[in-house]
């Protein structure tokens, strides 16, 4: 009933601003369940909706645990886009919580892309829930988030339909640079190797042979069978270098590199953006970012 309320307030203060100059606050809000997909979603929704994220910039969507905060914009908001295919584990205590009045979508689950299978570790042979690697994934999660607001804000659904056309051109873009970027990765050293298993879809998108110690963050990370395994695969075949991520301790994949003696390189970032100010502020530049470095720990052509 407090919900209720709350939204009866939110309809009142909508219908009295409307006849009002000064009207200007969005009564329509979404949540996303962290940054990559809320970047998405904004750039579908407009300044009509208020969008905002559950987990941060900078931290692990895996293990991250529900705030006050949280609860309280999950009470306030229409709409809740998640990625699904288990990224979020803790998204069962969300639907514990919620009612009928807020819509929980997964972008991952209807997305018109074919998944990957995770290749190791506890969850090996289920979806790879990491498909917005691949920029023509992130495009089949923008058809979603579109139809998605489109049905649920009818008025509203021109204007999401024509910046969702404005982001799978600007996605074509990014797809193509990063492809003419990896291009100049010698064939002989087209193995990346990081920690978790995050750059399926990326390493299929542009020509990559991958290998990763761990198939998720929330299984147990580096256990002594999965290094023995990765320093096995690297006694045997030696990539010019091993990447770790933002959201994990590098310490495993450092072992890896003093043991093997191949170059440590990173952070590579997946599920997580870097401050403001940093290399992967938003979901282009994170790409471009990882591409740009996985490019010259790889030995790929300088330009001239």
């Amino acid at each position: 009933m407090h919900k209720r309320a709350k939204r009866v307030s939110a309809l009142l203060f909508a219908i009295l601003s409307s006849v009002s100059p000064l009207a200007g606050a969005s009564t329509f809000k979404v949540i996303a369940s962290f940054p990559v997909l809320e970047d998405l979603v904004k750039r579908i929704a407009g300044e009509e909706i208020s969008v905002s994220t559950i987990v941060p910039p900078g931290a692990d969507v895996h293990n991250w645990e529900l705030t006050p905060p949280n609860v309280l914009a999950i009470e306030e908001a229409d709409i809740l886009f998640y990625n699904g295919f288990g990224l979020e584990p803790w998204l069962r205590h969300v639907k514990a919580m919620s009612d009928d009045s807020l819509l929980l979508k997964s972008v991952a689950e209807n997305a018109d892309f074919t998944p990957l299978p995770i290749t190791t570790g506890r969850y090996k042979g289920t979806p790879d829930p990491h498909m917005w690697m691949d920029p023509q994934g992130a495009a089949a999660y923008v058809e979603v988030i579109a139809e998605t607001l489109a049905k649920h804000y009818p008025k509203q659904a021109e204007g999401f339909y024509a910046r969702a056309q404005e982001t799978y051109q600007a996605l074509q873009t990014l797809d193509q640079a990063i492809e003419e970027r990896l291009d100049g990765v010698p064939n002989t050293n087209r193995t990346l190797v990081t920690s978790e298993s995050g750059f399926g879809y990326f390493a299929r998108a542009y020509g990559l042979e991958y290998a990763a110690i761990w198939g998720a963050n929330h299984e147990t990370q580096g256990s002594a069978q999965a290094m023995a395994q990765m320093s096995y695969r690297l006694a045997s075949k030696r990539p010019p270098a091993l990447f770790y991520e933002s959201t994990v301790d590098y310490i495993h994949m450092d072992a890896l590199s003093r043991e093997s003696g191949i170059k440590l390189a990173g952070p590579l970032y997946v599920d997580a953006f870097s401050p403001a100010d940093g290399p992967a502020y938003n979901y282009p530049a994170m790409l471009r970012h990882d591409a740009e470095l996985i490019h010259e720990a790889l030995g790929g052509a300088r330009p001239e």
